[in-house]
């Protein structure tokens, strides 16, 4: 009985903590970055199986989310495609990363996420092959995108499914935000807008 009262309690303080408080969001500091990896030479797998090298995405802001089809955030796959329309082009993009990291809530293939994204939302921006987020052992994206080491900018944790992460036009990490901050939020769309 009281291993059953430890579990509940642990999993309802991860749950709590997965979002943090309202300070958990990081933004990039006005310091000079440290000497770092260029996001330029990154690159990763489509959805449909292509190389997606980061070089082509030089002159544009990026979004990236790791997103999951089934979490309680999966409705926001609306609001990205909203932003996508509102805002996507020649400046801004969206880049989205199905992960199964968290509660496995993306357990399909390749196909069966497309398939998803566009029966139930219409999602026309890039998708791009499943994978794992983490700091350490993540794809290599997403170890730059968490460690200061690497982005000359800031350390982020991805703390569940539709974390953000904003990146701009010269390659440089501007800030994170956790799944509670709405793709047509004021700081997603004064980014997406060059603002």
């Amino acid at each position: 009985m009281n291993k059953l009262v430890l579990l509940s309690a642990l999993i309802a303080l991860s749950c709590s903590a997965q979002e943090g408080n309202p300070s958990s969001t990081a933004l990039a500091s006005n310091t000079t970055p440290m000497k770092a990896t260029s996001f330029y030479d990154l690159s990763a797998t489509t959805i449909d199986g292509d190389v997606f090298d980061f070089s082509q995405l030089k002159g544009k802001r990026v979004l990236f989310v790791n997103t999951a089809s089934k979490c309680g955030y999966t409705p926001q796959y609306e609001g990205l495609q909203e932003l996508h329309n509102t805002f996507g082009g020649d400046d801004f993009i969206i880049l989205g990363f199905p992960s199964n990291d968290f509660g496995f809530q993306e357990p399909g293939n390749e196909e069966k996420i497309a398939d998803f994204c566009q029966k139930n939302y219409g999602v026309t921006f890039q998708m791009m092959s499943k994978v794992k987020t983490s700091a350490k052992g993540g794809h290599p994206v997403f170890q730059w995108l968490c460690n200061a080491s690497q982005n000359g900018v800031s350390d982020a944790k991805v703390s569940w499914n539709f974390n953000k992460f904003l990146i701009d036009e010269n390659g440089r990490w501007v800030a994170h935000h956790p799944s509670r901050v709405a793709p047509m939020s004021e700081e997603i769309t004064s980014f997406a807008k060059g603002k």
